[in-house]
């Protein structure tokens, strides 16, 4: 019975604890954890070289135009803005720049490369064609608002009848008590 026993006892010795499974688990999480934000800061350090590669393009853009609104965001996925539909994100090796806009009909990939350069011509040819956009917008609203002459504001009409009314019906209720007391005598 004594074997039995110091089996069982061996056993139980063997078995990992509760408390050294949650230590392990700890660590192992915090080892992850440490490879996601070394992922992450590697994400936003090739996202800071692709911002840094698009700066004399975007020193080109007249300050008149307001289109874009550049800039990392840190979130869970850290994305360069290019403006409000389009955005640079690192693809799923983390070594792939993947240039998409957003569209009413989903994302769209404008372009995915491994070279800064490939992605910065990308980027230029989007701005040129927003540019172009905005400029046939702005003729357009141009063309359809065209100045209307002012008018004079309905309410001075308004009130000047409404004033002749009044003056009018005052000489006649006037007129009336005249013709009242002419007839009285």
């Amino acid at each position: 019975m004594s074997d039995a026993q110091n089996t069982g006892n061996a056993a139980s010795e063997m078995r990992p604890t509760l408390r050294e499974a949650l230590r392990k688990a700890r660590i192992e999480a915090a080892d992850r954890t440490g490879v996601v934000v070394e992922l992450r800061d590697a994400e936003v350090a090739r996202l800071e070289i692709l911002n840094e590669a698009l700066d004399p393009l975007f020193a080109q853009v007249p300050e008149k135009v307001d289109l874009f609104d550049r800039g990392i965001s840190q979130g869970e996925t850290p994305r360069l803005w290019i403006d409000v539909v389009a955005h640079v994100v690192m693809g799923r090796d983390k070594r792939v720049y993947r240039f998409v806009q957003d569209t009413r009909f989903g994302r769209i990939v404008l372009a995915e490369s491994h070279d800064v350069p490939v992605i910065v011509d990308a980027v230029t040819d989007y701005v040129a064609r927003r540019m172009i956009e905005r400029e046939h917008a702005m003729v357009a609203t141009a063309k359809v608002a065209e100045p209307v002459p002012a008018e004079k504001p309905r309410r001075r009409r308004g009130f000047g009848m409404f004033l002749l009314g009044f003056i009018l019906g005052a000489l006649a209720l006037f007129g009336l008590a005249l013709f009242a007391s002419l007839g009285n005598l």
